[in-house]
């Protein structure tokens, strides 16, 4: 476990469920395919941190909807790391939701995570198993251009809600061309934020957008 987890997670229960947690995606999300071979060396700064430094941004008792939410990056990492929070990890793929039920099992988070197979674009046009779901929050990382991304993510959030996409360098670009869209799905407020200066290199960059109350 690196130094400056003891900076994003200064709770030592905490830390040592996130280590826990860090071990099992380096050997059965490997094992999975959920996390490339090459990506263990980095796992920390790369993914589990670059995650948790973005916590601060989470309102306090948020309920969080993790859209495509993989091996559990970020909702998981969350979860760990905000104890007042609870989220719904939205999954469609089987393999990667059976993997977060058993990483949730193992954790002990049962009681604050739950995990949905379903796509939320499904959810969103009234489909399939799951045909209404909305909270407070909802984030999602590495999934889709923010243009897209929008159309799955903004409508599950509750009337002034605020959707966290962890996004790239490219992230003003994708503002800039998901505007109109943005505008269209109630959005009245959006920002890019760095987080983890000084934590992780690169920060971790936000979309952060505001819909109406």
């Amino acid at each position: 476990m690196p130094e400056v987890v003891s900076q994003v997670v200064p709770d030592a229960a905490a830390a040592d469920v996130l280590t826990r947690y860090a071990e099992f995606l380096a050997t059965a999300g490997v094992e999975r395919g959920l996390i490339g071979p090459r990506e263990v060396p980095r796992l920390w700064d790369r993914h589990v941190l670059n995650c948790a430094v973005v916590t601060p941004l989470v309102a306090a008792g948020a309920k969080v909807i993790d859209v495509g939410s993989g091996a559990g990056l970020p909702g998981v990492v969350w979860a760990i790391v905000r104890e007042d929070i609870t989220v719904t990890c939205l999954e469609p793929l089987q393999r990667r939701a059976v993997f977060l039920e058993e990483a949730v099992t193992m954790l002990g988070l049962q009681d604050r995570v739950v995990v949905v197979r379903a796509r939320a674009e499904d959810i969103v046009r009234g489909r399939g198993p799951v045909t209404s779901l909305r909270s407070s929050v909802v984030t999602a990382r590495a999934v889709a251009p923010l243009e897209r991304l929008a159309g799955w993510t903004v409508p599950l959030l509750s009337p002034g809600g605020t959707l966290l996409a962890l996004k790239g360098q490219s992230a003003a670009e994708e503002v800039s061309l998901a505007s109109a869209t943005l505008e269209r799905l109630g959005v009245v407020e959006v920002d890019i934020v760095e987080c983890g200066l000084g934590v992780v290199d690169p920060p971790t960059i936000v979309v952060r957008a505001r819909t109406a109350a």
